[in-house]
Formats: C-alpha cells, structure tokens, sequence
C-alpha cells in the first residue's frame, strides 16, 4: 500500500514538473519573407520574448538582405535564392530589420518591423 502512494506522489510531482518545463519553453516562430521589387513581404512580425524565430529570406529578383541591429543580424541572399537563420527573440522592443545593401539604392527602401512582446 505504501508503495503505491509512494509511486502515486512521484508520478504526479514528475507529471507537474514536465507540465512546467513545458509552459516555460520558448516558442518556435516560422517565418518566410519574400524580398521582391524593394519590399519585404510580411513586413510586420510579431512575436513574444524568448521565442526561437526562425526566418527563411527569399529573394525573388535581386540581392537582398535582412539586418536588424539590436540583435547584430546580418543575412543575404543572392538574387532567385533563399537563406535561412534563427534567433532566439530576447529582447522586448519594436525593431527595425532592413536592407543594408550599398550597390542598390532601392535596398535604402526595404525596411519592415519585429514585434517582441514582453513576457
């Protein structure tokens, strides 16, 4: 009888622990952004801190890339190529990411905005 209580408690405190580890893990945010005629598409992502984001740049018709400063993110992609990268969003804020190609004066054009919202 002593036993089973025993294996009953353990099973409910492992049960409550694995139910905390899994509220407190970050969530995992998909992305694909298509560069195309000087415009980012989405412009807008919204996530929450601590989220792992994941971002697949797609560059339809020329040289492209995607910079965001607070989070020191520099990525290309070569004209009709993708890339893709992750970071984990620790920072709360609304963020800047753009171009910051020189040859192409279009890039100066490209800007959108990452959302993190705080915990």
């Amino acid at each position: 009888m002593l036993r089973t209580v025993v294996t009953v408690a353990t099973g409910l405190c492992l049960a409550s622990t694995l139910a905390g580890a899994q509220e407190q893990a970050p969530n995992r945010r998909e992305f694909t952004i298509v560069a195309k005629d000087h415009t980012f598409t989405p412009n807008t992502l919204a996530v929450s801190q601590d989220d792992l984001v994941k971002i697949t740049l797609t560059s339809e018709d020329r040289p492209s890339s995607f910079a965001i400063d607070a989070y020191r993110i520099v990525k290309r992609a070569a004209g009709g190529f993708s890339t893709t990268f992750e970071f984990r969003a620790d920072k709360a804020g609304t963020f800047i990411f753009y171009c910051n190609l020189t040859a192409d004066e279009g890039c100066k054009e490209m800007k959108g905005t990452l959302v993190v919202k705080a915990k």
